[in-house]
């Protein structure tokens, strides 16, 4: 079977550098592949990405070694395993608030004696190879999302459940569960505690711990916390920067701006 480079890269110590894709398009996700990112994250929860195009923009990704990341809409198992039978290698899922939650996370995306994935992995074969069937329990990667009030009460808990690879923190849901304003970077100091024991939490169970970043200066000081898995805008923001920048630059220079 393909390794997996995620799994790779953190039993080296490293980080991974995650893009993030909310355009429904292979082209742009094709173009953000081909830009060095370690991992991207196409999002079926908050991205305008429905599953046609997620199996697209999948197809793009393997055009490069950038390993294929899918965030689910939610813990249901058809589109847990509809994901990975299309060859994501590693899923996150938000709103893990229970230790049942996790157990469910573990169980969907395993096969048995592990958990209770059907069988069919019609284009996961085609990108992991003729023994996915053997191997895919030992190499996807699954993630749950840690952003509500009720999963800080049951983190060790969640943390415990065997099967489970990491966690990743959504600072800005995790911000509003806490009675603050959603952001990424400059949360307010009771999320900026909260994120801390997470990763703390993570560090003793085993665990990769992974977050949410507006921008590099954030990701990076988060890197030289501990966190394994910095994601960093996302293709929308990116291109509106861009965008922006060059717009802005040539009213400046038509005296317009």
């Amino acid at each position: 079977m393909r390794p997996n480079r995620l799994r790779t890269l953190w039993q080296s110590g490293g980080a991974a550098v995650n893009g993030w894709l909310a355009i429904a398009n292979s082209f742009s996700a094709e173009t953000m592949a081909h830009q060095g990112w370690d991992t991207l994250t196409i999002d079926l929860q908050h991205g305008v990405v429905d599953y046609q195009a997620m199996v697209t923009m999948l197809q793009a990704i393997s055009t490069t070694d950038t390993v294929p990341v899918v965030r689910v809409p939610w813990l249901e198992p058809g589109i847990l395993m509809k994901t990975l039978d299309a060859g994501a290698y590693a899923v996150i899922c938000p709103m893990i608030s229970t230790r049942e939650d996790a157990q469910k996370l573990v169980a969907y995306t395993h096969y048995a004696p592990r958990g209770t994935r059907s069988f069919g992995p019609v284009r996961a074969l085609l990108y992991g190879g003729a023994d996915y069937p053997q191997q895919a329990n030992d190499t996807i990667v699954t993630f749950a999302m840690i952003e509500t009030a009720a999963a800080l009460d049951n983190l060790d808990a969640i943390m415990s459940v065997e099967g489970l690879d990491a966690v990743y923190i959504g600072p800005s849901d995790l911000s509003l569960a806490l009675g603050c304003k959603p952001t990424f970077d400059d949360v307010d100091p009771p999320v900026a505690q909260a994120i801390d024991h997470i990763l703390a939490r993570a560090k003793a169970h085993g665990l990769v711990a992974g977050i949410h970043n507006g921008g590099p200066q954030a990701a990076l000081a988060r890197i030289a916390k501990g966190f394994q898995f910095v994601t960093v805008s996302s293709d929308a923001r990116l291109m509106a920067a861009g965008a922006q920048q060059i717009v802005g630059a040539m009213r400046a220079g038509q005296g317009l701006s």
